[in-house]
């Protein structure tokens, strides 16, 4: 059985269907890119997951429980933590007391919660920002702290966001050291949707695609970004010549 299995899930929104049967594995100690044009349902199919959104339809397993109906906190209580686009600083915390919240999760001690708190801002090496006010930090400052908060709860896995989304290369350099830290170092196991390929391609064992709320491809990176459907729905023809090219029936999938 392999750690989150999601089975032919579906989600309606009225008469919009933003995820239409799709199903995949992943197993314990992955790190998986979720890729897809905006409005693929990547996003919606991470808010069906984490028990943000109720399914229409389908099935999700985690570590060998069925989530499928459980509300979020739940959810979250089992193991499984996720970060948002737009990350919305609780008020005037600091980064500090906002990493406690997560550690809430499992603690109700206040100085646990900062025990815990501290280590995981060290272990991400941002303890020099715990005192500073995260609505007034950078954006690349703030998607640690978003990260370090979900960590907070102490994950088995983690869903990010588009935690690299509107960084400059430095930043994403960053953001890619701290990924591959979490996943590496603190064991816990990772899908991310991500806009930034250099990023995703570059951490992600195994892409999965989404077009029109479909997965449309699945594999390792090198086969996925040479898939047709892949480069007609998302990637486009330049991406793929700048990493590599096509072979000529590849190249006539995409030009009949």
């Amino acid at each position: 059985m392999a750690f989150l299995e999601v089975h032919n899930l579906v989600k309606d929104f009225g008469g919009l269907r933003a995820n239409n049967d799709i199903s995949f594995e992943v197993e314990r100690d992955e790190l998986i890119g979720l890729i897809g044009p905006n409005g693929a349902g990547k996003t919606t199919l991470f808010n069906c997951i984490s028990g943000l959104h109720t399914t229409t339809s389908g099935e999700v397993i985690f570590d060998g429980e069925d989530i499928t109906a459980l509300k979020a906190h739940e959810v979250a209580r089992r193991g499984l933590a996720r970060t948002f686009q737009v990350y919305v600083a609780a008020g005037d915390l600091t980064v500090l007391e906002n990493v406690m919240v997560g550690c809430f999760m499992k603690t109700r001690s206040r100085a646990g919660a900062r025990h815990k708190a501290m280590e995981i801002l060290e272990d991400l090496g941002i303890d020099d920002l715990s005192h500073s006010l995260v609505n007034e930090l950078p954006v690349a400052a703030q998607k640690r702290v978003t990260m370090a908060t979900a960590i907070g709860s102490e994950p088995k896995m983690l869903l990010l966001d588009e935690v690299a989304a509107g960084l400059n290369p430095n930043e994403i350099d960053g953001i890619m050291a701290s990924i591959r830290h979490v996943h590496d170092h603190m064991g816990i196991t990772v899908i991310l949707i991500e806009h930034v390929m250099e990023l995703v391609m570059n951490v992600s064992h195994k892409l999965i695609v989404l077009d029109y709320g479909e997965k449309i491809a699945e594999g390792d990176p090198q086969t996925v970004s040479k898939d047709p459907r892949v480069i007609k729905a998302y990637l486009g023809e330049r991406y793929v010549k700048e990493h590599g090219g096509l072979n000529q029936e590849q190249q006539s999938e995409i030009d009949p």
